[in-house]
């Protein structure tokens, strides 16, 4: 029945990728003088790296929470799920903000400023660095599962994988994403041969331990104490979350690909994967008769032996070499995509030189010697690197979340028109994340330490630069004065004149009015918006909020045009309330205006532009 249960398996999956293989432009798409990946060529690059987790991820969850891991680590597939439709909603914000590519930097940078990007992307760059230097050394770890090498043999043999995708990477994407997807079509053949058998081999001891997994996660859940019962679901979504590894690599990489859609549809692909094939491998194996502690490197590759005899135990370890040699692949695919924001936004041209495949070789060149570096310093040590990468994973996880909730709060759905998520579930994830970081951050010192280490020296260093080289600084210079606007004014013949506030992103106007002036606030980090007209003047916001801004626009108007009747105009609010709470806070400070400037008119208008040709947009 084994044999005839994994035919049929087998030959139904064959069926599938000959299907697929005849799609033209299944990978790549050529368009405006490069190559574009499409969906499933994002899905396999970033599969690679969250596949490779099911390889280390269930023996380091159980080492710390025991046969709960089963449990928590499908509950925590579900909730990176859901997770990874929050970052769906960011692709979309990017590209309506024109910024394409970076990931966490990119939105950070957007909603907090240099300081918190910065942080941002020490955290990416650390999951990178760390993506590449345990997959490198797990690798090794399953590929001599049945025979043994030494200590420095295995640092040698990390070094060569990492040199050597460095070249795959130098030779271009597509030739990348053409090798990675036979990489992916092999592990789903020997992955799905191992479900299979799998579940056949399901015991009466197997079913119990299952069943008792879930108990006892429930059990330990009904402590009776609110506090206690969360602190253990933190303790164990936190021990399980590496196993999802790689899920923040898709939007990383959106800068390859042509629309957020295909953003989209990558994480659609990996959450009918990955999310499903991490949490079913890691029930079974983690539910057979298998002495953990003495597996840990090798518990998949065990496994594997133990259902099907040598031969496919080492089908499998020669699996998880190769996929985690790709996920070392994916690593460097990232964080180049990274470095390649980061250099664009500061002026260093000369890293982001391409050659004639259009590979960042230079970046990935200093990513070749960066890895090497962590594992030489590091000595292999896997419990250290996987310390250090869960803490770089979970800030960065709390910097998106965080982020958008912000986003949010001050921008409403205006920035994703088409694809927005709850706020409230955004909030949630927030809290849990950022609950998650906190408890491993004092669990694991020494991985909180080294983290701790790198950030400061990426901020710092980061710091540095931003004061000669950020792109504020020119877009700063092209803010006018207040005294400019005073002028426009005091030059009309009209006793009375109006000041219409409108936001930056607000394109219509009528003809100018020497009477009338536009003022709009923008933030630096998005660039200057376009003068549209002689009567349109531009402030950039500094720290201070957007109502003090105003205050001190109205501040040297009262004083400036004291023989003048000023008519202040601001837009109708038509929001939700509960979508963009901004919006109440600041209709809450507009209205203690006139008891600030009794001498001034105030008008919240709104007119319908299909009516009337009107200068006054609504908010």
């Amino acid at each position: 029945m084994k044999l005839s249960v994994l035919l049929f398996a087998n030959v139904a999956l064959l069926g599938i990728f000959t299907y697929i293989l005849r799609k033209p432009g299944l990978l790549t798409n050529y368009s405006n003088g490069r190559f574009w990946l499409t969906w499933l060529g994002v899905g396999v690059i970033t599969l690679m790296d969250e596949l490779t987790s099911v390889f280390y991820a269930p023996a380091e969850a159980y080492r710390f929470i025991g046969p709960a891991a089963i449990f928590f680590i499908a509950l925590t597939s579900i909730l990176i799920r859901y997770f990874s439709s929050r970052l769906v909603e960011i692709s979309e914000i990017l590209e309506n903000q024109k910024l394409f590519g970076g990931g966490v930097y990119s939105f950070s940078y957007l909603v907090l400023g240099p300081v918190v990007s910065f942080v941002a992307v020490s955290s990416i760059m650390v999951d990178y660095i760390l993506t590449a230097c345990i997959s490198a050394i797990s690798a090794i770890e399953n590929a001599t599962s049945f025979i043994e090498i030494s200590h420095l043999a295995k640092i040698i043999t990390a070094m060569i994988i990492v040199w050597g995708i460095a070249g795959l990477n130098i030779l271009g994407i597509r030739e990348n994403v053409r090798f990675t997807f036979g990489v992916f079509v092999l592990a789903a053949f020997v992955f799905v041969n191992l479900i299979v058998s799998g579940i056949i081999g399901l015991d009466h001891d197997s079913l119990f331990r299952l069943q008792d997994s879930i108990l006892g996660a429930a059990k330990h859940m009904e402590s009776g104490s609110l506090t206690r019962d969360y602190g253990v679901f933190i303790a164990s979504v936190a021990s399980c979350v590496l196993a999802y590894s790689g899920v923040e690599s898709v939007l990383q990489t959106a800068g390859f690909v042509r629309s957020w859609r295909e953003i989209a549809n990558a994480y659609k692909f990996l959450a009918l994967t990955v999310g499903i094939v991490t949490p079913v491998v890691a029930a079974l194996a983690l539910s057979a008769p298998i002495n953990f502690p003495e597996h840990e490197g090798d518990l998949i590759t065990h496994y594997a032996t133990m259902l099907n005899g040598a031969p496919f135990g080492i089908g499998v370890a020669i699996l998880a070499t190769i996929t985690l040699i790709m996920a070392v692949n994916t690593a460097f695919v990232a964080s180049s995509e990274l470095m390649e924001r980061v250099a664009e936004r500061y002026g260093f041209s000369w890293l982001i030189a391409t050659n004639r495949r259009q590979s960042l070789y230079r970046i990935h060149i200093t990513n070749a010697i960066s890895f090497s570096c962590i594992i030489l310093l590091t000595g292999g040590s896997q419990m250290i690197l996987a310390d250090m990468y869960a803490l770089g994973l979970l800030a960065c996880f709390t910097i998106n979340t965080g982020s958008l909730v912000i986003y949010r709060y001050f921008m409403g759905a205006k920035g994703a028109i088409h694809y927005y998520t709850n706020r409230l579930g955004t909030i949630a994830l927030f809290f849990i994340f950022l609950s998650c970081f906190l408890f491993l951050a004092w669990m694991k010192p020494h991985g909180t330490e080294l983290w701790a280490v790198v950030t400061g020296l990426v901020l710092t260093g980061g710091l540095v630069v931003a004061r000669t080289r950020a792109p504020e600084i020119k877009a700063v210079a092209e803010t006018d004065s207040h005294m400019d606007m005073i002028l426009f004014l005091a030059e009309s013949p009209h006793h009375e004149v109006h000041l219409i506030f409108r936001r930056p992103r607000e394109q219509a106007m009528e003809a100018p009015k020497n009477n009338e002036a536009y003022i709009t606030f923008y933030s630096p980090r998005q660039g200057a918006p376009s003068k549209l007209s002689p009567n349109h003047f531009r402030f950039a916001t500094s720290k201070r909020t957007l109502y003090q801004q105003m205050v001190a626009v109205l501040k040297v108007v009262e004083y400036e045009l004291a023989d003048r009747k000023v008519v202040i105009h601001y837009g109708w609010p038509l929001s939700s309330w509960l979508d963009r709470m901004s919006i109440g806070v600041m209709v809450y400070n507009i209205m203690h205006l006139p008891k600030v400037f009794p001498r001034f008119d105030f008008h919240i208008d709104y007119s319908n532009p299909e009516l009337y040709n009107s200068p006054k947009e609504r908010d």
